[in-house]
């Protein structure tokens, strides 16, 4: 895409980056010639994908960070003015999923969740965005929401929804603050993808009840569904048009509950 030629040869700083979504978001910016920061809280994760990378031609950095503590966030600030980096695109992706309702989830799981979706956005925001501000040319900031987002899911994953919500809510607060400085915001809400997600807890840190991984066959579903680079080509046209919402529905009745949640809403102003 030529509208997006000015991010050649500049930094993009990614989390969650170690798998899924975060390393398709990187594989795509790395494809059009941007040098990459990938960040995840497995250091295994981290250095593989951008060993990865690499192979676009690119510079990589890997830089491991639990975006739900906020000193490890400013931990990734410091590697980065270290190392002479201003990126030119930040993406808030690093997000985890939980089967959960409202009414039972457990008091560390909801910190979990609300760490790591909604003030690990934050955080990150805050460390990073600064930086950015610094670079020359263009640039974007990116926040990986959810269609859930926009459509409330029912049965288990409630708090879940709940939470990418809120993410959602941190990235029109971002549009809104970073638009006097000519920076684009893209709120990414991708349906259902074939990604590890659903496995989040394999990384979780001890404060929030540690590690645990659950039965292979939880997954299933989200083996059936499309490959995270379903989002790539949307993102990066978002990018090239200035930011705004970029949904990505992979499930048919994404539409509908759209439509239905908007209508309710319409439905709750007083009537004249």
């Amino acid at each position: 895409m030529d509208e997006l030629a000015g991010y050649r040869g500049r930094w993009a700083v990614v989390t969650g980056a170690g798998e899924g979504i975060g390393l398709a978001l990187a594989e795509g910016l790395a494809r059009i010639g941007m040098n990459l920061v990938v960040v995840d809280i497995r250091t295994e994760a981290a250095d593989a994908a951008a060993e990865a990378l690499k192979a676009f031609g690119g510079e990589t950095l890997s830089i491991v960070c639990d975006v739900s503590d906020r000193d490890s966030v400013a931990g990734l600030a410091d590697r980065l003015v270290g190392q002479d980096i201003l990126p030119s695109i930040l993406w808030i992706n690093a997000g985890v999923a939980v089967g959960a309702s409202v009414l039972d989830v457990s008091p560390r799981t909801a910190e979990w969740v609300y760490g790591v979706n909604v003030l690990g956005a934050i955080w990150t925001a805050q460390a990073v965005v600064p930086l950015l501000l610094k670079a020359e040319g263009p640039r974007h900031v990116g926040i990986t929401a959810s269609v859930a987002s926009v459509v409330p899911v029912r049965g288990p994953f409630t708090i879940y929804s709940a939470s990418k919500q809120a993410t959602a809510a941190v990235g029109e607060a971002l549009a809104a603050e970073l638009a006097p400085e000519n920076v684009g915001v893209t709120i990414l809400c991708p349906g259902l993808v074939n990604t590890g997600i659903w496995d989040a807890a394999r990384a979780r840190p001890e404060r929030f009840g540690g590690a645990r991984r659950l039965p292979d066959a939880v997954g299933e579903r989200w083996r059936q569904a499309q490959g995270p680079e379903v989002v790539v080509r949307p993102a990066l046209e978002s990018i090239a048009r200035g930011g705004g919402w970029c949904v990505v529905p992979t499930e048919a009745d994404s539409e509908p509950g759209f439509e239905a949640r908007h209508a309710a809403i319409r439905d709750g102003f007083p009537k004249p």
